[in-house]
């Protein structure tokens, strides 16, 4: 009974942040046709306003996310053409990475750089796990096993490290940078504002669910081996 309550904890803190964050976001996507502007008009004027005139929008089909190679914010099609809060507290959030980079954050550039190491060892790990059954049954070797798997373990510890250093980079790009902006420029009213909170807040709580479902993984990884 206790295992199974554990269980339906763990469910709920690695998968309620993620249908939490889409009911918010859905709930305020809806046009506001007293807005001035769409979520690209609103990043742009936030861009030129934080002198960053040089910075692209584009609009995107791979998510809601600032490229730092490109210095360029890219919106997903809602977003991009959207007069909606949710558009607004988005464009807000992706122009305070841009700001991130403007300012050499170090927590960036530690995820830029760990996420580029991550590709490499997520592709090892990968091959490492598939490899395994294939080099112990030719080797006889229990100890290349080990070696694969301690490779494949290797890659889930640099993925899960890369979801923690993005919550505090994404936070501060939300209440760090976005928030801070929107109560200067008096752009929502303090309604709009709470709900904008509420959209950045949601957002920030995925990425914590990630950092807890990769930890979760490693786990799991840690107790197959120790068996």
């Amino acid at each position: 009974m206790h295992l199974v309550i554990l269980l339906l904890l763990i469910l709920a803190l690695v998968f309620g942040p993620q249908f939490w964050a889409r009911s918010v976001l859905t709930r305020y996507s809806k046009p506001q046709d007293h807005f001035p502007g769409n979520g690209e008009e609103f990043a742009r004027h936030l861009l030129n306003k934080a002198g960053l005139a040089s910075v692209k929008i584009e609009q995107t089909t791979l998510g809601d996310h600032y490229d730092p190679t490109d210095r360029c914010v890219r919106l997903s099609e809602e977003n991009f053409a959207g007069k909606s809060l949710t558009a607004v507290a988005v464009a807000a959030h992706e122009v305070g990475h841009a700001i991130q980079h403007h300012n050499n954050d170090p927590k960036l550039m530690m995820r830029a750089r760990l996420v580029r190491i991550a590709q490499v060892t997520e592709k090892l790990g990968s091959l490492a796990m598939f490899a395994v059954p294939v080099l112990v049954g030719f080797t006889r070797a229990p100890s290349v096993g080990a070696l694969m798997f301690f490779i494949g373990l290797l890659s889930l510890g640099v993925s899960t490290l890369v979801h923690l250093v993005t919550l505090p980079v994404e936070w501060d790009a939300s209440f760090g940078k976005a928030m801070p902006m929107i109560k200067a420029g008096q752009y929502l009213t303090h309604a709009e504002e709470r709900a904008a909170k509420k959209i950045l807040r949601a957002c920030a709580l995925t990425y914590f669910a990630a950092s807890l479902s990769s930890l979760l993984n490693i786990w799991r990884w840690i107790r197959f081996i120790r068996r």
